[in-house]
């Protein structure tokens, strides 16, 4: 008999389809209008053979001591129990605050893991290390850094690239062209971090070509265009839309298409950046002939393009991508400088915005509140390393460098706890960042994977999926919270981080916080009922308040359903 469970995962909410204590098919979210075929690849990733059975510890490690890295990513490993395991987790953690201090243990962990509010990894991780004493975090992300640090510095704040941004609905009504650099393209607007219920992005693209907003992709990738505007494809050479983003301005310029009003009363600088793109500061126009031979765009679509701009109502977009480079920041200052030229910011449909096609929900009306999280605890230590330089960091220890006007110096890592993340996928240039992971003393992963960077571990503990634990997941841009019941009995010997956290915090006699709600990294696996039911409370009280006030839209009022969280406490 098949027994139907609702969980929930990154790409969407669903059923798990239960048989004999396996995950064997998934069922869409019933209120998910468009589910991402994703969520069908759950049942083989839960039972994969690549599942971590065991606690496992690296077999050079084990023989010759800490301190031997060579034989990382290489060597087989050894498997143990979970009390010797643990053991050597929490001897290392203490030998390194010992002998190291704090700042030698990098605990930042950048990863999404897995769905799920109370066992997110990452913050499971951050919670136990800040009850612990401290550690080296991790500022930024990879997916949009180089914009959530210069932003705040060109525009004010991040929000043009952490939303929420320009709705979709507003551009359809408003706008006439949408010029999308990077593209925007569907499969990346099924995902978002914590998970999406409900796929809207088909409903919001077709209102755009109901309304007949024209649409311009601008992409080495035809397929980055989103099929169902039928898009104009504009074939660029890859990272040379900063070139072409200052010759559409140098037509608006020289056709007296700008708008110089907008730009004396709301921008600074304009003069100094209109002398270089005219060349009067070295002579070089870059014109649209300047620009073509590196874009290897024509210099008659250029211009055209930025007339058609200056002649309506046109919304400008550039995809996360772009700025994940040596000098990233330049497209997206591109995008500003353009949009200014143009002088729509601000006005319904118009202006520019970051990350239409990066994920779902960005471009979504804001609702009344956002979705339970767990408390934060302050890292003691008050130490974080950029998210893109763990390479740097773990083989430069010492050296200084500049961070977002700051000169910072690189600590001494001699320990590397990563818990809800996969590095060798995540970070640039993988084989740097092999070479740093040798240096460290110890690495400890938990990982339901044997992935690239349990493999450069020195000790594994197997963790748990969403399918094997209770929790309750909704994203910060999601209008839905979704229940996630244990389908299955965890596979082999795996645990969840929190039960990892709890066994070590235990051995650690670390000290429990005084606020009731920061208890939970030293209390046994059997409060995790009282725990997932504060943080329901804490959400129904926002529910209520929203409600009372009728601030809340009502489609999101009927997407929360009481008996989904008290489903996942049992």
């Amino acid at each position: 008999m098949t027994k139907l469970v609702r969980n929930h995962a990154h790409w969407g909410a669903f059923f798990a389809e239960v048989e004999d204590g396996r995950v064997v098919g998934v069922r869409p979210f019933e209120h998910d209008p468009d589910p991402s075929p994703m969520i069908q690849a759950v049942p083989a990733a839960v039972h994969s053979q690549t599942r971590i059975a065991q606690p496992m510890a690296r077999e050079g490690w084990l023989k010759h001591g800490r301190g031997h890295g060579e034989g990382r990513g290489r060597e087989p490993f050894v498997p143990l129990s979970w009390e010797r395991a643990l053991d050597l987790v929490a001897g290392e953690l203490a030998r390194i605050k010992r002998d190291h201090g704090h700042d030698a243990i990098m605990a930042g962990s950048q990863g999404w893991g897995s769905a799920g509010i109370f066992h997110e990894a990452r913050s499971q991780l951050r919670r136990f290390m800040s009850t612990f004493g401290g550690f080296i975090d991790q500022t930024s992300n990879y997916s949009f850094g180089t914009a959530l640090t210069f932003l705040p510095h060109v525009v004010g704040s991040a929000q043009p690239v952490t939303g929420p941004l320009t709705s979709w609905s507003s551009i359809a009504r408003h706008a006439k062209l949408m010029v999308l650099f990077g593209g925007c393209n569907p499969k990346n607007m099924q995902v978002t971090k914590g998970g999406c219920a409900g796929h809207f992005n088909g409903d919001r693209l077709a209102e755009l070509v109901r309304n007949g907003v024209d649409v311009v992709t601008i992409s080495p990738n035809r397929e980055d265009g989103p099929a169902g505007t039928a898009p104009e494809w504009i074939a660029i050479r890859p990272g040379s839309d900063t070139a072409m983003l200052l010759a559409l301005v140098h037509t608006l310029v020289a056709d007296g298409l700008h708008d110089a009003d907008f730009l004396a009363r709301y921008c600074t600088g304009f003069e100094r950046v209109r002398a270089y793109v005219m060349g009067e500061t070295d002579g070089q126009p870059k014109d649209a002939d300047w620009a073509a031979p590196f874009t290897k765009v024509p210099a008659d679509t250029i211009r055209s393009l930025a007339r058609r701009m200056a002649a309506n109502r046109t919304m400008i977009t550039a995809s996360w991508s772009l700025q994940r480079a040596d000098h990233g920041e330049q497209p997206f200052w591109g995008v500003i400088l353009l949009a200014s030229c143009l002088g729509q910011i601000g006005l319904p449909g118009g202006g520019f915005g970051f990350g239409y096609g990066s994920a779902t929900g960005i471009a979504e009306p804001p609702l009344a509140f956002h979705s339970p999280t767990m408390e934060i605890l302050a890292n003691p230590l008050g130490r974080a390393i950029p998210a893109a330089r763990i390479s740097e960091c773990l083989l430069h220890p010492g050296k200084s460098y500049d961070f977002n006007g700051r000169k910072s110096t690189y600590p001494d890592i001699k320990l590397v706890y990563w818990a809800g993340g996969n590095p060798f996928h995540h970070h640039q240039d993988t084989n740097k960042l092999r070479a740093g992971f040798r240096r460290p003393e110890t690495i400890i992963v938990h990982e339901p994977w044997w992935t690239a960077t349990a493999r450069h571990a020195d000790i594994v503990l197997p963790a748990t999926t969403t399918l094997e634990r209770n929790d309750f997941g909704g994203a910060a841009r999601d209008r839905f919270v979704v229940a996630m019941q244990q389908a299955i009995e965890p596979v082999g010997e795996a645990r969840s981080d929190y039960t990892i956290f709890s066994a070590l915090a235990h051995k650690l006699g670390v000290r429990i916080p005084s606020h009731p709600a920061h208890r939970q990294i030293a209390l046994p696996q059997t409060s995790l009922r009282t725990l997932l039911r504060h943080l329901s409370s804490n959400f129904r009280t926002k529910l209520c308040r929203a409600r009372s006030r009728r601030q809340l839209f009502s489609h999101s009022a009927d997407s929360f359903h009481p008996s989904y969280l008290a489903n996942a406490q049992d």
